[in-house]
This record gives C-alpha cells, sequence and structure tokens, in this order.
C-alpha cells in the first residue's frame, strides 16, 4: 500500500512538472505575436520623433532648413534635398560656398547658388547656379544673405516639407496612436 501511494505521488509529481513545461512554452510561443506588435509599435514611434527631431534640434542650433525646389545646382544639390543653412557674416563668405538668399526682400523667395565673387567693398555677391551655364545676371546684395548651407541631405526635404503640413501633422499623429495601441497590445498579449 505504501508503494502503491509512493507510486501515486511520484506520477501527480511528474505530471505537475510536464503540465509546468507545457505552459511555459506555450507562453513562450504566445510571446512571439506580442513581442512583434510591441517591436512594430515602438519602431512606429522612433521613427516618427526621428523625423521630427529633423526639424527641431537644428533650430535649436541656429541653423534654418529648406527644400530644394528647382534644379539650378544639380548635381551637387539635388531637387528636393533638405538644406541646413548657418547664419554668419556675408564678408566672410569665401568664393565657391554655396549661400542662400532672398531673390528679393519683397517676394522672399529663397534661392541657394554658388557664390563666384564676394565684393566687399559694394557689399554684394555674384552667384551662379551649377547647373546653369551664366551667372546670375544680377548681384546680391548683403541684406539679402541669409547664410551658407552647412549640410545638404538629398530627397530628405520632400518627406519633411509633408510631414510639416497639415495632413503630415495628422499622418505623424496617427502612426504614434498606432504605434501605442501596438505596443499596449503587445504587452498585454506578452502578460497572459
Amino acid at each position: 500500500m505504501a508503494r502503491r501511494d509512493e507510486a501515486k505521488k511520484s506520477a501527480a509529481r511528474e505530471r505537475d512538472v510536464n503540465e509546468r513545461v507545457t505552459r511555459r512554452k506555450k507562453k513562450k510561443r504566445g510571446n512571439v505575436p506580442g513581442r512583434i506588435c510591441s517591436v512594430t509599435g515602438m519602431a512606429m514611434i522612433v521613427i516618427v520623433i526621428l523625423l521630427c527631431s529633423l526639424l527641431v534640434l537644428p533650430g535649436v542650433f541656429g541653423f534654418r532648413m529648406y527644400n530644394v525646389l528647382s534644379g539650378s545646382m544639380e548635381p551637387a544639390i539635388p531637387v528636393g534635398s533638405l538644406l541646413y543653412v548657418r547664419e554668419g557674416k556675408a564678408e566672410d563668405v569665401q568664393e565657391e560656398e554655396v549661400i542662400a538668399f532672398y531673390s528679393s526682400l519683397e517676394d522672399g523667395g529663397i534661392i541657394t547658388h554658388r557664390v563666384v565673387k564676394n565684393n566687399v567693398v559694394s557689399g554684394t555677391f555674384r552667384t551662379k547656379g551649377d547647373a546653369n551655364e551664366k551667372e546670375d545676371p544680377t548681384p546680391v546684395p548683403y541684406e539679402n544673405y541669409i547664410g551658407r548651407v552647412a549640410l545638404s541631405v538629398p530627397y530628405v526635404g520632400k518627406l519633411l516639407t509633408i510631414m510639416t503640413s497639415l495632413y503630415g501633422k495628422i499622418a505623424a499623429a496617427c502612426v504614434v496612436m498606432l504605434g501605442l495601441v501596438l505596443n499596449l497590445l503587445g504587452t498585454s498579449l506578452q502578460n497572459r
């Protein structure tokens, strides 16, 4: 009788161990969809934050950002590039540097061309687009000068222009919300 009781206890312990192992395996398998949801949600949030930081952080460090709309500086600066422009003294600009300037103070159009000559005495630049055969017809007065192009990131300008529009902001908010929902769903699935 003692042997039967011992055998029953041993069998019960073995079943208990097997059940725990089976539960762990099921839990691990059940975590895969949860992990996928969590990682996807977090990735969506991080991507939006990184794209927004491209818009915000440079301004903190004194840069202005512009999207290139024309091909006058191709191939060096393709259409759709994002330009980071830093202010500085117009007198310090060297030949061959690329600058951003207002076409006229009245219309506010912004042009990005290479400096051919910096005439400090008259307070003007002679400029030329790399893709243009001739220099720009009129000198650029120092008062129209915005700054030097410090960095050009090809094709990112279009994306950031879209993000700053009303629809882009709505889309970014929706992506963040979807990311949060996926992250919460993933956490819930993992805790089951």
